[in-house]
């Protein structure tokens, strides 16, 4: 019963994302595609004088893992430092979405950290 219940979240966001679309002249922003299965996605960040993420865009297209993956950690990112974004491991993004992610689906769960790490690091390896 739970497993349904996470499953229509994901398909909810998937459906009606949370901060689709792009911002104009964002602070920072990346770019990925995830070359397995070829979901892609970018982000936009806002971002203040303390660091903060005051606001954030995402846009690509993919399977409903990925896009929901996005949608969902949006909320939780807008408020949040950089410098703590940029440590955020793949468990975060896992736990956050409340599902069991198998091993073949888990680059499309993960390509929405890793394009934020990207936008707030320049680094963008895959998270671990």
């Amino acid at each position: 019963m739970m497993d349904e219940l996470y499953r229509d979240y994901i398909l909810e966001h998937y459906k009606e994302p949370h901060h689709f679309g792009e911002l104009e002249n964002p602070d920072m922003q990346a770019h990925d595609v995830n070359p397995l299965c070829g979901d892609e996605l970018g982000v936009h960040l806002k971002v203040d004088e303390s660091g903060t993420i005051t606001d954030l865009a995402f846009h690509g297209k993919g399977c409903a893992i990925s896009q929901a993956s996005a949608s969902i950690a949006s909320e939780e990112l807008i408020g949040m430092k950089v410098d703590d974004v940029a440590k955020l491991d793949a468990d975060w993004l896992i736990d956050l979405l409340g599902i069991e992610i198998s091993p073949t689906r888990r680059k499309c769960a993960l390509l929405n950290l890793k394009v934020m790490r990207g936008a707030v690091t320049g680094d963008a390896s895959w998270p671990e």
